[in-house]
Parts: structure tokens; sequence; C-alpha cells
């Protein structure tokens, strides 16, 4: 494998963001390094976009603010809920590409019958090894199936993993829909650029007839293999990448964040956005029991933001708790980027985080303040 010199110079960088983990060896950097130029690749129609597709490379909705971030960009879902409640994912599928390659026939349109529509913005990747690492049983150890005193219950996503073929506790995307970081490359690299590989094989073009298909450029078999050269696929580098990317340091926290982070334990926030988990026992020191500082307890709630869509476990009022981990550098807020400011986002919290909305609302500004000087300091 080819060393890439630009990426030596990471290793002085651990504190910036995009940078990889402290500690990392030099075959490891190479790989980050690989995973990055990967990540940041344009791809074309010939190297296998399309035929339907929203953005071009991994690194245009990944990008703010480094590689590896987020962008102000949304990705449309959509699907139908008949008068009973049932949701229906039409013609199997929930997502809808914006673009499309080739002539106009090849463009998907959200059917007529389709009642709930809704846009998700990118989730940030920084530190995404570091919850890979995690264990299933610290994640099904934090669920709550009776609820608590506020009413704040939480389960874990319980899914097949695509690349390892066995069951596991979802804990990535806003759906907790993927385990593993070469699952949720794979299902990005697909669903985002229309690549299909080994994971994913058939193309993601719901609403289209065959006639349509005829028309729009498109490959048989997976469209992502190993390179010659390295003998890794595209979705092996961005999982290298992801896996090696470090999360985003702390910033500088005066008295009054110390104060806003004990306010925001005392009202019941840190029910569902749990300060810290612990990964497993790993034979790489990197990941061998390291402490995660997320804030998150990466579980399945009902806070009353909930999208409408059914995915994998996920009911349509159920999102992950999102890592509040470098919420500093996050802008706009929210799964669909409806909420401008950390505000604004508590204030549109329900459900199960009612009882600790409330209990914002009633507090004395300055102690508010202290909570949201907390915020602005991860």
């Amino acid at each position: 494998m080819r060393l890439i010199p630009l990426f030596l110079a990471f290793a002085a960088l651990a504190a910036e963001p995009g940078a990889p983990l402290p500690g990392i060896t030099s075959a490891e950097l190479e790989l980050f390094g690989l995973g990055l130029e990967d990540f940041n690749e344009v791809e074309t129609a010939e190297e296998g976009l399309g035929p339907v597709f929203n953005g071009t490379s991994c690194g245009q909705c990944h990008s703010v603010p480094a590689i590896g971030g987020i962008a102000t960009m949304t990705e449309v879902r959509a699907g139908h809920v008949d008068e009973q409640g049932k949701f229906t994912a039409i013609n199997g599928e929930t997502l809808f590409s914006v673009f499309s390659i080739g002539k106009h026939e090849c463009q998907v349109q959200i059917p007529a019958e389709a009642n709930v529509i809704a846009r998700r913005v990118p989730t940030p990747l920084f530190g995404a090894g570091l919850i890979e690492a995690i264990p299933d049983t610290a994640i099904l150890a934090l669920e709550k199936p009776v609820g608590d005193a506020d009413g704040v219950k939480g389960r874990a996503a319980r899914i097949t993993d695509v690349a390892t073929r066995q069951p596991r506790i979802g804990r990535f995307g806003w759906k907790a829909q993927q385990a593993t970081l070469l699952a949720f490359s794979a299902d990005a690299y697909r669903n985002e650029m229309g690549i299909t590989s080994d994971l994913f094989r058939d193309e993601l073009v719901p609403g289209l007839s065959p006639r349509q298909l005829k028309l729009c450029p498109s490959r048989t078999g997976p469209e992502d293999v190993r390179s010659r050269e390295t003998g890794l696929r595209a979705i092996d580098n961005f999982e290298n990448f992801m896996k090696f990317l470090a999360p985003l340091d702390r910033g500088a926290a005066g008295d009054d964040a110390v104060e806003g982070e004990r306010i925001f334990a005392a009202i019941g926030c840190a029910a569902c956005h749990v300060p810290a988990m612990t990964t497993g026992p790993s034979a790489n020191p990197l990941f061998d029991r390291k402490p995660v500082n997320l804030y998150s307890d990466l579980l399945l709630h009902d806070v009353g933001t909930g999208d409408g869509i059914e995915q994998a476990d996920a009911k349509g009022n159920e999102m992950r708790t999102p890592p509040l981990w470098g919420l500093r550098f996050r802008r706009p807020l929210l799964h669909d980027g409806s909420a401008a400011t950390p505000l604004e986002a508590i204030r549109r919290h329900g459900g199960e985080s009612e009882a600790a909305r409330t209990r914002f609302l009633a507090l004395e500004p300055v102690e508010q303040k202290h909570l949201l000087a907390f915020l602005g300091s991860l």
C-alpha cells in the first residue's frame, strides 16, 4: 500500500477536527489516509454513480467543520400511513433521491400516495470507531422498557448486520439502522450515490419501471470492487476512515459550563444523553476499554421529533438519541435541520423528554444560560 505523506501531518494535529485518533500506528494512518482520499473522491457514471443519487462524494455531505462532519443538505424519505396508523414503504423503499443520470425518465418521483414526507440532514462521523467499539451489552444495559419516573423509556434497535449476517444492536444513523461501519458505509454508498457493493447489490430505484430503467445508465453486478493495488473496496476505505477518525475535543469550559452540566443532569437531560460509555476489550489499544464521551445512550426514543418514517427496527415516532459531542460545530440541529440553535431544539422536545423540557423552561434565566454554555462547550 502506498503512503500518502499529507496525512502524516495529522500525527501532530490530534486536536484538530478531522484528525485521526491519537496513538494511531503508521499502518493505521495509511489506512486512514487512503480512506480520506476515497471519501473525498468525486464519483462518475463510469464508476457506477447513479442512476439516481443525492451526492457525488461522501465529503460533499460530511464536510463541516472538517471532512467527517455534516452539511446543510438533506435527503428525502417518504411513505404512506393508513387510517389505522400502519406505515408502508412504497415500492419497498423510503429514500427518494434528488438527482439522476441520463434522461429525465430516470428521475425518481415521490408517489402521489405518499402522505409522510421527511427530510434528514447528515450525521457527523467524528469518533465513529469508538462508538462501533461499544459492546451491544452496554447499550442493552441502558434500556428502559417500563420507563422511569419521568416516562423516559428507550429501547435498543435490534437488527441484522448485513456485513456479518449476525443479530446486532444498531447505533449508526438517525434510526440506529446500522451496527457496523462497514454496513453503514455500504448502505450510504448505495443510498446516496447509487453505487452497489457486495453488501447491497441492487440499485435503489423505487418507483422506476423496467422500461424506465432501460433508459438509465447502469451496470450489472456490484459496482464497488476491490482495488488491484490495495485489495480494498471503497466501502473498506470508508470504514477505515471513520474507524480511525478522532472525536472532536471539548471546547473551553468555564465555571458557567461546569454549572450547566450539573443542571443538565439535574433536570433529566442525561437520562437519554448519557455522558459517557466505554468500549469493550480489544486487541487494538485505540479501542481497548476507552471512555466514549458521546452524551448519548444510542437508544431509540419518542421525544416528539420523530419523522414518521419506519426504518429497520425503529417506529415512525422513534429516533436514536443523537450524540452531543462536537455540538458546538453542528448547525442546523434535529434530524431535519429545523432547529437553528440548541435552545430551539430543546423547546422542540416532547414525549419522553417533556418533563426535562418543562424543567428547563422553569429555570431561572441565568440557569438556562449556564446550561446553554455547557452545550456550547461540547
